[in-house]
């Protein structure tokens, strides 16, 4: 195992590399990526230093493994993706600003209401079958409503 360590040379980095690479593109989670630029980065520097210990080329490995993780993960947050449907995966959220009608009433501020293809939970004032919502917000699986002047 040694003896393969010591005869490291830059293009089995490089394979490493791309192999992380095809990685991440079966399991993604942009983990493999980070680890494939750590190990593309540790090439670059075997081929400008070729007798480099493996050692050296292992701790440089780790630690450019995790600085590109880091560094990563800091530019993602600071440059979202921004998104076609912002609310896809919000559900309570797309029916913000709706109006619906009470199918049953709302008793000591809470009830239920079919929505969509579902009935929710609905939290709000007391109000009587029959009386106008209008949805204001969500908590978790529950939107929250307030009645609407007619």
């Amino acid at each position: 195992m040694v003896s393969f360590l010591d005869s490291l040379v830059f293009w089995h980095w490089w394979i490493l590399a791309i192999a992380m690479v095809i990685l991440e593109t079966l399991a993604p989670g942009m983990i493999f990526l980070w680890l494939g630029l750590g190990a593309a980065a540790v090439g670059a520097v075997l081929l400008a230093v070729p007798g480099l210990d493996w050692n050296l080329q292992l701790v440089g490995f780790a630690c450019l493994s995790v600085i590109s993780g880091f560094g990563g993960r800091l530019w993602l947050k600071r440059h979202p993706q921004e998104s076609a449907n912002p609310l896809l995966n919000q559900r309570g959220a797309q029916y913000i600003g709706q109006t619906f009608t009470l199918d049953s009433p709302i008793t000591n501020g809470t009830g239920k209401m079919p929505v969509g293809d579902g009935e929710w939970k609905i939290n709000g004032p007391d109000m009587p079958a029959g009386s106008r919502v209008k949805v204001v917000g969500s908590k978790g699986a529950s939107l929250v409503i307030k009645k609407v002047n007619d």
